[in-house]
């Protein structure tokens, strides 16, 4: 069975950073594009990163390039989401999936982790 588990989301203040870890199985991870989206309360969840699947190409939303780093590990089978200079609007579920190529497009990921929720104070 296809799992994709995330870690390292909190609480943290406004301007700190977190770390997201996307921890997957052989199969998925090496054979996929892989991405992170978000859904804040109320509102419908949003492309955030995605990195292709040689690790790269890396792709992001305009609201948080230069604050974000999509990353993968092979030899880990784990992508990472570094998030720094973190502002409230941030806060969100965040999710990571897995696609045949890198998209900005949910409904293009196949596999889906349970989400991680990263809330951001000001």
């Amino acid at each position: 069975q296809v799992q994709l588990v995330e870690s390292g989301g909190g609480l943290v203040q406004a301007g700190g950073s977190l770390r997201l870890s996307c921890a997957g199985s052989g199969r998925t991870f090496s054979g996929n594009a892989m991405g992170w989206f978000r859904q804040a309360p109320g509102k419908e969840r949003e492309f955030v990163a995605a990195i292709n699947r040689s690790g790269s190409s890396t792709y992001y939303t305009d609201s948080v390039k230069g604050r974000f780093t999509i990353s993968r590990d092979f030899a880990k089978n784990t992508q990472y989401l570094q998030m720094n200079g973190l502002v409230p609007e941030d806060t969100a579920v965040y999710y990571c999936a897995a696609a045949p190529r890198a998209s900005y497009f949910q409904d293009e990921y196949d596999y889906w982790g349970q989400g991680t929720q990263v809330t951001v104070s000001s």
